[in-house]
């Protein structure tokens, strides 16, 4: 394997998930370098392609289906969080954590949905039809929350989703 597919690979193994811009970014290597052996490693399955929510993420093979998905979520922002919210204050209402973020109820939703959908969070519902959250495997949840932060272009798509709902909030007044 030639010396600049270890560094791409390498790369991958230390940033499991990474989507293929911030993999060009953090490389040296041209865009139709990284393509060209990103594709060589998928062929020779020594990576694993995913597709979460328009962004191609690439990981080790070793991860599975699950924490393919939570490696993917935890680069947003708000949903990272949100995690971290329940990781600190489990079981919690959903008003509680939008209210504590400072965020509308709105996008909290959006991202919930998404961390519901790949099982990183439960929703229960009591008696009277309330909302509870919980983190579905709070231990590994930690443990890959650990491995990731949020680049800067992750964080600004974030913060400007946090903009549009204050000055919305604003209008209605």
């Amino acid at each position: 394997m030639s010396d600049t597919r270890q560094q791409i690979q390498a790369r991958i193994g230390a940033n499991a998930g990474v989507h293929f811009n911030e993999l060009v970014r953090e490389s040296d290597f041209a865009p139709g370098q990284v393509q060209y052996h990103v594709r060589r490693l998928l062929d020779d399955d020594r990576l694993v392609r995913e597709e979460f929510y328009g962004r191609t993420h690439y990981y080790p093979p070793e991860y599975d289906e699950w924490e393919r998905a939570a490696l993917a979520l935890f680069r947003r922002e708000t949903a990272r969080e949100i995690v971290v919210y329940l990781i600190e204050h489990e079981p919690a209402a959903p008003g509680d954590i939008a209210a504590a973020l400072d965020i509308a109820r709105s996008t909290l939703e959006y991202h919930l949905d998404r961390l519901v959908d790949h099982d990183l969070v439960e929703k229960r519902y009591d008696e009277r039809n309330r909302v509870t959250l919980e983190l579905a495997a709070p231990e590994a949840t930690g443990r890959l929350l650990a491995t990731v932060t949020p680049t800067v272009p992750d964080r600004l798509v974030d913060r400007f989703t946090r903009l549009v709902d204050e000055l919305l909030a604003g209008t209605a007044e």
